[in-house]
This record gives structure tokens, sequence and C-alpha cells, in this order.
């Protein structure tokens, strides 16, 4: 194979804005051959490709070898399942699945390990956050002891929210802005870390700005097996927003903004604490702004570029679609803390998250009203 044959499942706002740059020719070594949508008018615009109204056909043509799931997020599962199946390559859009137990499934059936099984988990191609996970992962800020990160520029209107009408339900969508804005930072949070929290306690407020019935303010405190803590905070009901993440050790502290900062100690904090006889004295601090390469303008088409490199190169995968459960497990547990207004230990049950889930699609008597607001400019909510 020396080109890679694609197609996307979903074409409206994500898959259209995947669909652009392909067919602009912006990824080398890869031809978008078809589409598929459930709204044959969606398909339209691309009278120049195969087009289905049914992912099981697209999947079962013979017309790629690739697929990209751009679709409301249960359908994940299902497509992302069938697709493996059937010996396809796979990209997945943020979550994976909406709940832990439908991401073991998917994640299950990726059993044969020349298929490519990809996230887009497009932030990890900036340059601050994967610089960040370097300094951790090299041990030059120690034991972790607090993470904080407060993301609530993810502002969003009540248009938005109507546009569509999966959007902002549990029926349709599984959750709110933990389950479609934070699924990146939830798995940047781990990824940068390199660890996840045993206990969590949460506050979601369902509502709480717009005309929704999943969450729009969340509020998580976590702690994790070696004694440090963290907080997470977020809302699309905010503006101005915030998007400040400090990561806290032993041996200073990084906060992640626009720039990347370390305030590296001279010494271990605890060994300080422990040995100075000053009372109020304090480690000494180098101030040190740590340079980075800036991201990639086009962070999605570096996913897609290294899955298609993946395949006909053997490159390295940037976003294993495996390690998207961890984020998805984070979200859950807010919601599940929230839920029955308890602490929760990790790993949660995912039976018992399932149950309450579809407890509250069962019984939910929210009346979503839609309305087309035309077409969107995804780039837009990439800033």
């Amino acid at each position: 194979m020396d080109k890679v044959r694609i197609g996307i499942a979903g074409v409206g706002g994500m898959g259209s804005f995947h669909a652009s740059y392909l067919l602009e020719g912006q990824i080398k070594d890869v031809e978008l051959t078809a589409v598929c949508d459930i709204d044959p008018a969606k398909l339209t615009r691309f009278a120049n490709l195969k087009t289905f109204t049914s992912s099981a056909e697209m999947i079962r043509s013979g017309e790629i070898d690739l697929i990209l799931v751009a679709t409301p997020h249960y359908d994940h599962t299902t497509i992302g399942i069938d697709a493996l199946e059937q010996g396809l390559h796979v990209i997945v859009e943020k979550p994976i699945s909406v709940h832990k137990a439908d991401a073991e499934k998917l994640i299950a059936a990726h059993t044969n390990p020349k298929q490519i099984f990809a996230a887009m988990f497009n932030q990890r191609t900036d340059g601050k956050y994967i610089k960040a996970r370097e300094v951790i992962k090299n041990g030059e800020l120690g034991k972790i002891t607090r993470v904080n990160w407060i993301i609530t520029n993810w502002f969003r209107t009540e248009a938005y929210y109507a546009s569509g009408g999966w959007r902002a339900t549990w029926a349709g969508e599984g959750g709110g802005v933990l389950m479609n804005q934070c699924p990146h930072n939830l798995d940047l949070l781990q990824w940068i870390v390199g660890m996840m929290p045993n206990k969590m306690r949460a506050f979601c407020q369902f509502g709480q700005w717009h005309n929704i019935e999943v969450e729009d303010q969340v509020t998580a405190y976590f702690e994790y097996e070696n004694g440090a803590t963290g907080v997470f905070i977020t809302t699309t009901g905010e503006a101005p927003g915030t998007n400040r993440l400090e990561i806290v050790g032993e041996r200073g502290k990084l906060v992640i903004d626009n720039d990347l900062k370390f305030s590296r100690t001279e010494s271990s904090v605890s060994e300080f604490c422990k040995t100075s006889t000053e009372g109020f004295a304090s480690p000494g601090i180098w101030e040190i702004n740590i340079p980075f390469k800036s991201g990639p303008a086009g962070q999605h088409q570096v996913i897609t570029q290294n899955v298609v490199n993946a395949i006909l190169k053997d490159e390295t995968l940037m976003s294993p679609a495996e390690e998207g459960i961890r984020g998805l497990e984070l979200c859950n547990a807010m919601l599940l803390s929230t839920f029955t207004d308890s602490t929760v230990s990790l790993p949660i049950d995912p039976v018992v998250y399932e149950k309450e889930l579809k407890q509250r699609i069962a019984t939910s008597t929210f009346k979503k009203e839609v309305k087309e607001i035309g077409p969107a400019n995804m780039t837009d909510s990439f800033r």
C-alpha cells in the first residue's frame, strides 16, 4: 500500500472539518474516498466521493482502509467495533466512548496489532504540554504533590446547544462539558502527570448556565495514592475564561497557560522543611521560562498524518485509542460522585456507572428545542 484510503463516518461539524483538510491535500499519502451520514442532505456536497447513509455499508464497501469516526458519541463504540472487526484501521474522535463499559468493549475489539487504532486527542501535539510531560518524566519536578487545572475558556452559547438534537442530553451525548469539551484536558491531565487519582469528590451542576439537562459547571477534588491532591474546575458558562494548569512537586512548580514556567527550588521542599532552623525561611527559587516548540497550527492534521504514517511507515502513535479510557474514567467518576453525592474510588465499577447513566436516560423529561444555526466554523472552538 502506498496510499491510505480514508472514509469519514459522520459529516456534521467535526466530520466536515476533517473532510475539508483531507480534500485540500493537507495530509500526505492519503485520499478521502468515502463519507457516510444518516442525513442524506449532508452528503450532497460530497458528490465526487462514494457516499453512504450507513456506516456498516461504508465499512464493507471495499472503498476504504481507514475510518475516521466523527459521529455523536454513543456511535463511537458501535462503529469502532464494527470497523475493527472488519479489519479496518480506525481513528475515533473524542471521547472514545460515553462510558467505561463501552470503552472496554471497544478496546477489546482491537485484537490485531497490525491494525492502527488511534484517538483524536489533538492537544497532545501542543508543544508546552509535550515539554511539561518531559520535565515530569525526567524527574525535574520530583514527587508530584498537587495538581490544579482551571479550564473555563470553553464558553458556549445557547445557540450552540440548540444546534443539534443530540447535544447536551443524556441519551444523545451522555454528558455535557466533561463529555464534549474536556476530554482533551482530562486526557492531558493524566498523560502529563503520569498517574491517576485513587479517590475523587466532584460537584457537577446541571443546566446551571444553559437550558440543558447535563453538566455545564464542575468542581472536582482528587486524591492520589502518593499523597498528592488535585482540583479540576471547568464550565461552559464563564467569559472571559481561564486556562491555567499548575503542577507542584518536591522541587518546585510548573505553571502552564500561554507559557511554560518552572519555579525550581534549590533543594527538596520536604527536606528543607525538616532541616531548616529558621521558622520563616523558604528554599531558594530559580525562575525559569522553559522554551518549547510552538504546536502546529493544524493539530488535528498532525494526528491524522501520524496515523497514516503509522500505517505506511510504522511510525509510533501519538494518541493510541486504548489510552482514551483514562480520561473517560475521570469524566465518569466526576459524574458518578455527583450522582451518588459521595466520594468515589478509582478505578470505578463500569457496571455501576452505566446503570446510573441509563437511569437518567430512562427518567429524563427534558424537551430539547433544536434550532438550525447554519454551518459552524469549527476552528473557533480550537482556540
